[in-house]
């Protein structure tokens, strides 16, 4: 009875044209061993199942090989390419970095390196996974890999590049192997059904390159598992009983319920699908995956994208005409903010059940509109409205016997003596109840300015002493208010505001702006925590409500950045004492000096 020999061996190609997915690699290596250009290091770098061992002996062997053919490839006939095939040659050696990673293997390896080979050009070192290698072998490994004989070629295998020193990857030639597509499995994997006289459906063998994710190595133990599962017959439905994958049946019909807001046929469905042992984790990914195929198949050019079985194509593209974008693009969201939620949720079922009935009734949550060819989709947002006052409702005082000042009457017309005493209103306002003040002025209270009505009069007060006209702005007169300002300050002995305040230099630059130049930001903060007052004081004196100032600062750099400034002793102790002026008594009753 002869051994079994698993499909990944059996099949491991030994030149490079059988290499599957990997031309950008093999053909520049056979153009750089036809142009005798060889490098004495190789870096090949990808994902795991992709060649990057196999592409390594296939190396070494043709170097050696000693009837190459005109294309560069290994005449397997040769002692060197028979020895190598039964692994007696002593050109090549392999080295299993995750088990050898020690300073001793790399010096073990670097003292091989000095002999020449026996037989042959080359003496070739193979080291796998050589990202495992501790820094101590990577350092002792540097000088051999930089300067090493004429006859050796080291290369170094990884599925990890960024764990791997720059000294190294500056050293090497770097190949990136990329993942094998899925066309090119299925063709390879057709290729070995035939030769085994295997039985198999090309939607079969699709799921399996797919399951395999680009990893060749992985699609032949796939295979090798479902054909002892099936007795030699490899169809559609055991490859997914075997993988435990969904079938996109499932998901048609499931798409269908919900187009037509069928929920318990919805959820009837899914109790089907828990109840062969599918977690709902999977149903997610399954049917997201399933929405964004759907997606893809609506659009012609974007249709290359589709990675379903041939079987499956036409009856995606005619599902995507049916179903709306804009519900295919709200579903995808709902799957995704469900497939992040699901880990947090205590009762597994009855979160996928929720998510079903929300894409059940989704089109009554959605209004879409056609806007020309585009679908929009619209969104409820909090409307802005304008600022609303309440009316206010006329208060009448009732009479009191007890103050006699106040008496309610009617809007008569007044005698003239009663109309100075009485508040003016403008005429454009509506006429509020009149109050009348009976010869005692003095007993007449303060409007509260809350109050309709203190507004009122605050406005005509304003506009009486607003009869002067507007001073202009110069120079002169601004900073005698400017030191009209800085005599206040020293009154509330509010020192460092003052000296932030005298450094200011002052300058016009039109009728109603003026500019504070300051040496640095520190001024600049003392200046702004009294704007409002300084503000105040400038518009009373030139009359200009609309006065302003901008700061310059001087000492800062060109790009207005802020740096902070270390304040002396002196300058906290002030900000203290601004803050909390009990710290002022308490360094007078100590007798406390400042350094």
């Amino acid at each position: 009875m002869d051994k079994f020999i698993v499909s990944a061996r059996k099949y491991r190609p030994q030149i490079f044209t059988t290499v599957i997915g990997q031309a950008h690699i093999t053909t520049t290596l056979k153009n750089a061993i036809n142009n005798n250009q060889l490098a004495h290091a190789f870096l090949f770098c990808g994902p795991r199942g992709v060649g990057k061992t196999t592409c390594a002996r296939i190396l070494a062997k043709t170097i050696n090989c000693q009837k190459r053919t005109k294309d560069g490839e290994a005449c397997n006939t040769c002692a060197s390419c028979v020895s190598f095939d039964n692994g007696t040659s002593l050109n090549i050696h392999e080295l299993d970095a995750a088990s050898n990673n020690s300073v001793d293997d790399i010096r073990t390896l670097v003292e091989q390196v000095r002999f020449a080979p026996q037989a042959g050009d080359y003496k070739v070192y193979i080291v796998d996974e050589v990202h495992m290698l501790s820094a101590a072998a990577f350092n002792a490994f540097l000088k051999t890999l930089e300067e090493p004989p004429p006859y050796a070629i080291f290369i170094l295998a990884t599925t990890e590049k960024h764990k791997i020193l720059p000294t190294i990857l500056s050293r090497c030639q770097i190949f990136d192997f990329k993942r094998i597509s899925i066309n090119d499995t299925v063709a390879h994997l057709e290729a070995i059904c035939k030769k085994e006289n295997i039985k198999a459906e090309k939607p079969a063998l699709h799921i399996i390159a797919q399951k395999s994710e680009g990893a060749l190595r992985d699609s032949l133990s796939i295979l090798d598992k479902i054909v002892s599962f099936s007795a030699g017959e490899v169809t559609y439905s055991n490859v997914l009983e075997h993988l435990n994958i969904l079938d996109e049946d499932y998901f048609f019909s499931m798409l269908g319920y919900m187009q037509q807001q069928q929920m318990a046929e919805a959820l009837l469905l899914y109790d089907n699908i828990n109840k062969k042992g599918f977690e709902g984790d999977a149903f997610l990914d399954g049917f997201a995956e399933f929405i964004r195929n759907l997606m893809v198949s609506a659009d012609s050019k974007a249709a290359a994208l589709l990675n379903v079985a041939e079987d499956f194509k036409e009856k995606y593209i005619k599902t995507s005409g049916q179903v709306s974008s804009g519900w295919l693009v709200t579903a995808l969201n709902i799957l995704s903010e469900a497939a992040s939620g699901y880990k947090l949720s205590r009762n597994k079922k009855l979160f996928i059940e929720l998510v079903l009935i929300k894409l059940c009734y989704l089109h009554q949550a959605l209004e879409i509109t056609a806007n020309g060819t585009d679908i929009v989709k619209k969104k409820i947002v909090d409307k802005s409205s304008s600022l609303s006052f309440k009316s206010l409702v006329p208060v009448k005082f009732p009479e009191k016997k007890s103050n006699p000042k106040f008496t309610e009457t009617p809007a008569t017309p007044k005698p003239a003596e009663q109309q100075s005493a009485s508040l003016k209103i403008d005429a454009t306002l509506p006429p509020d109840p009149v109050l009348v003040v009976k010869e005692d002025h003095k007993a007449l209270p303060e409007k509260p300015a809350s109050t309709l009505k203190g507004i009122r009069e605050k406005i005509l007060d304003q506009q009486n002493k607003n009869n002067r006209p507007v001073l202009p702005l110069r120079v002169d007169m601004l900073q005698e208010a400017w030191q009209q300002y800085i005599t206040k300050l020293e009154d509330q002995k509010s020192h460092s505001s003052v000296a932030s305040f005298k450094d200011a230099q002052l300058s016009i630059e039109n009728d109603s702006t003026f500019i504070i130049t300051l040496p640095n930001s520190l001024h600049q903060k003392f200046i702004e925590s009294e704007r409002e007052s300084v503000l105040q004081h400038l518009q009373n004196i030139f009359n200009n409500r609309s006065l302003t100032y901008r700061f310059i600062v001087s000492g800062e750099s060109s790009d207005n950045q802020t740096r902070e400034v270390e304040l002396s002793h002196r300058q906290q102790f002030q900000l203290l004492i601004e803050q909390y002026p009990n710290i002022k008594l308490l360094k007078e009753r100590l007798k406390l000096e400042i350094d």
